[in-house]
């Protein structure tokens, strides 16, 4: 059975993620394979427009398949992950710059790497099971795939909470944060995309449109903005721990979870990307930290105790309490002749 099918099905380009045991997980054949159906549709006159969908009601795409690069590396093979990674980027460039219509069908979880096929399009549409989170910071990596430009551009200080917490987002959180865009009940989907197939007509998803049941992120949204404002990490975890409320105590028990490195990082990318819109600015900076990744940071440390133990006790290379200036300025420094540039090797 195919991991991935794409169809053309009257106006429609159709890619249907086919890993259902799997949480539709995203391998680096499936990469390719989107990025081949993103070149191939651009410029083909009868596509009016590229439908996202996935088979299994729990998840379109619980992240990337990152089992191969942990062992590859484990061996001293670092260049597979940073090459998934590099190709894996080209592809959510093409995914944000795709000249037509891009609509996403976003059940269950959407995580990681299934944020950068999902939550890039134009008409990204949640329903009640929805579930979308950037978590990399608990496996020790930073929000990538392009997700960092969707956090630097979110409402406040959104963009540095669910960066450094991985929080997840139902369907109304989401469409607060930029994440998503329409909440149309799950039941109604396979009507809308017959619709969509048939007519190529993107305003059907204006008409199916509903209002989203309540989130939780709008009521707390005043204590983010006034615990995640600082210029640094350092800066967002002595706030709360100035502060006895249940929110800081909650936040800082999340914050305990992940990796330091990973979580300084992951403001520091959101801040210098605040304000653009340049998503390949976006993915070059995160290849900085992902290129290094496996070498430098928690990473293997964090699928280890998340995937291979299991033991849920990563053993971190800093300290929660530490300063952290010195090494996030070496894991986003510019990577030189190991830029990404966007260019498919022959």
């Amino acid at each position: 059975m195919n991991d991935l099918m794409s169809e053309k099905i009257g106006a429609a380009g159709v890619i249907t993620l086919n890993r259902p045991k799997a949480l539709n997980a995203l391998t680096y054949d499936m990469c390719l394979s989107i990025e081949n159906c993103l070149l191939d549709w651009a410029n083909d006159d009868e596509i009016k427009l590229l439908i996202l969908r996935a088979n299994g009601d729990r998840a379109f795409c619980a992240g990337g398949d990152i089992s191969d690069i942990y062992w590859k590396a484990k061996d001293g093979d670092f260049k597979f992950g940073q090459t998934f990674w590099r190709d894996e980027y080209r592809m959510n460039a093409l995914m944000f710059e795709f000249p037509k219509p891009v609509v996403s069908f976003l059940q269950g979880f959407t995580m990681g790497g299934g944020v950068g096929i999902g939550c890039h399009g134009s008409h990204r549409i949640v329903c009640e099971t929805s579930q979308i989170s950037m978590p990399e910071v608990g496996i020790g990596l930073v929000p990538d795939v392009g997700g960092s430009l969707i956090l630097a551009n979110a409402p406040g200080r959104l963009g540095e909470y669910l960066g450094t917490t991985g929080a997840r987002m139902n369907a109304d959180d989401a469409i607060l944060a930029g994440f998503a865009d329409y909440f149309v009940p799950h039941s109604e989907w396979n009507a809308l995309i017959e619709t969509l197939c048939e007519t190529g007509d993107w305003t059907a998803i204006d008409a199916a449109a509903k209002p989203a049941p309540a989130g939780t992120l709008a009521p707390i949204l005043d204590e983010i903005n006034r615990h995640f404002a600082g210029e640094t990490f350092g800066d967002i975890r002595r706030s709360l721990q100035a502060d006895s409320s249940d929110f800081a105590k909650d936040t800082l028990t999340r914050l305990r979870r992940n990796s330091p490195l990973s979580m300084a990082c992951s403001v520091e990318t959101t801040h210098r990307l605040r304000g653009t819109n340049d998503i390949r600015k976006a993915l070059e900076l995160e290849y900085r930290y992902t290129f290094r990744a496996l070498e430098h940071s928690d990473f293997l440390e964090g699928i280890r105790a998340a995937i291979i133990d299991k033991d849920r006790t990563p053993n971190w290379q800093q300290a929660f309490d530490a300063s952290l200036s010195l090494d996030t300025s070496k894991m986003l420094m510019p990577l030189g002749a190991n830029t990404l540039t966007f260019e498919r090797e022959a």
